[in-house]
């Protein structure tokens, strides 16, 4: 039987890339709004299932003793965090079984976030070649905190083995980096371009199906370029969602952190999109009323 929760679990729903940490910062800049001292706990979401091949883990997959982890584990983090009214948690690896989660937190709201799967291939890319990292030891650290002590030991040797080829300097890239989505190893031909704008249109696609899954109520989306061009529209919108009220200078607050310099970078950076990157994103970004001029 599924003990109720005394808090809210707030899970945020996106590609890797597509704003999931600006969002998850301003509604922890709430009050009442709490998270993990790190940027994702999929560690947390895999336990029982840590040598499942990729990460859209199926919702059989969540048997009685994952969903008793899972839940417990938000528990404690409401407990240390000093029992707020929400607890918002943002693996992008999420978006990959949303029925899985929802599984394990029938009474989530889960807020999606849709990015430009173009500035989405500019930026991730870097992060496929092992820039933008934090390698700071307390970063480390606070990702370690949480996941399952008898686990860590294979994440160790799998984050190694994902960067030993940029350590030796023969590859370009890292083996692995982001949601890992079914068929993702046969990839090896696909250029680093390619490989993000399929990793982007999968996670995008599989999290707005599974969504429908989920009733309407629990569920609220947002484009990014919306949050960053008038972050206190959006987040009225959702705080409207979650039936959550603050005063107004409180958003205003928050909102003012929010910077958009980041939107239509992928547009500079490719000027005439690719044609094979075209095929692989445009039918996805028409459905999100994204356009692209060439």
């Amino acid at each position: 039987m599924t003990v109720s929760l005394p808090f809210v679990p707030v899970i945020i729903i996106g590609a890797a890339r597509s704003g999931t940490n600006i969002l998850r910062d301003c509604l922890t800049g709430l009050e009442g709004f709490e998270t993990w001292d790190c940027d994702e706990i999929n560690p947390i979401w895999r336990h029982g299932n840590l040598t499942y091949p990729n990460d859209e883990i199926p919702v059989e997959k969540a048997t009685e003793n994952v969903k008793s982890y899972v839940r417990n584990q938000f528990i404690r983090l409401w407990k240390e965090k000093g029992r707020p009214r929400f607890v918002v948690e943002k693996t992008c690896a999420n978006s990959l079984r949303v029925p899985f989660v929802h599984t394990i937190f029938p009474e989530a709201k889960f807020v999606f976030i849709v990015r430009d799967g173009i500035d989405v291939i500019a930026s991730s890319k870097h992060r496929w070649k092992g820039e933008l990292e934090l390698p700071k030891f307390n970063y480390f650290y606070s990702k370690a905190k949480y996941a399952p002590k008898l686990d860590l030991p294979w994440y160790a040797a799998s984050f190694i083995q994902s960067r030993i080829g940029l350590i030796a300097g023969n590859k370009k890239n890292l083996r692995s980096w982001g949601p890992r989505f079914e068929g993702m190893d046969g990839l090896a031909e696909y250029s680093l371009e390619e490989l993000c704008a399929t990793q982007w249109v999968i996670c995008v696609e599989k999290a707005m199906t599974d969504l429908h899954t989920v009733p309407n109520s629990n569920v609220h989306s947002l484009k990014y370029e919306n949050l960053v061009s008038d972050p206190g529209i959006e987040l009225e919108k959702i705080s409207r969602f979650l039936e959550y009220t603050t005063a107004q200078k409180v958003v205003s607050d928050v909102a003012k952190q929010v910077r958009n310099n980041s939107v239509g970078k992928g547009k500079e950076v490719y000027g005439a999109l690719p044609s094979r990157i075209k095929e692989i994103v445009e039918p996805t970004r028409r459905k999100l009323n994204y356009e692209f001029s060439n």
